[in-house]
């Protein structure tokens, strides 16, 4: 952030531009935050175009610098809390949402690798990338991701298989492999199967037995 002063009518007005923290692909606008330099500058500019006829008391500077320790230990409190935040997300799979080149809402989802602290906000790091923790989206158990994941590669899995009438037993070694799977998943992951999913599987199941029965019976013959 910069700072301005100018004068109009004899009086100091105060001016403030707020600059964007890039990081890759995130950006977050810094706000209008000020520290005791910056004071302390704006109180120097304020009494030197001060009008001599009627300078600013004592009483009043004393106020002023009041009213900025005030505020400025509601920043560092916020700042404070920012940071216990973000670190209790360490190791933690998160979703941040950021806005794209167009103004679109990009969405990017992995794993808090550490923290860091610029000025007085919090960013994480994911997959190399710097995020605001202001641009935090959820955070994503990592029992329900690995439930969702699992599923989803079941289904493309079954998704890759020829129709159920084309099985062959060539697909025997998958289709047991996939059993393996399924037997191997708990209620909760098995939640996120679509009931199509499920249908598919016990067909191919149920016709690879088939298969492999007659298989069995042509050899005894």
């Amino acid at each position: 952030m910069s700072l301005a002063a100018s004068v109009v009518n004899g009086e100091l007005v105060q001016q403030t531009t707020s600059s964007n923290a890039a990081n890759g692909k995130s950006q977050q606008s810094s706000g209008s935050t000020m520290d005791k330099d910056s004071f302390l500058q704006l109180l120097v500019a304020q009494m030197k175009y001060q009008d001599p006829m009627e300078p600013t008391s004592n009483t009043e500077y004393v106020a002023q610098y009041a009213q900025f320790s005030e505020l400025e230990a509601m920043q560092n409190l916020s700042s404070n809390m920012d940071l216990q935040r973000a670190t209790s997300l360490v190791g933690k799979e998160v979703i941040m949402k950021t806005t794209g080149a167009s103004g679109e809402p990009v969405y990017v989802q992995g794993k808090v690798d550490f923290v860091s602290m610029e000025g007085t906000k919090a960013y994480l790091t994911i997959n190399g990338s710097k995020y605001s923790i202001d641009d935090l989206d959820s955070v994503v158990d990592g029992e329900y991701m690995n439930a969702v994941n699992l599923a989803n590669d079941f289904a493309n899995s079954i998704g890759k298989l020829p129709q159920v009438a084309y099985l062959t037993s060539e697909y025997k070694d998958v289709i047991e492999n996939l059993q393996n799977v399924y037997n191997d998943m708990s209620a909760y992951q098995r939640g996120y199967l679509s009931q199509d999913t499920i249908n598919k599987y016990n067909q191919y199941v149920e016709k690879m037995k088939q298969i492999l029965a007659a298989q069995e019976s042509a050899e005894t013959e």
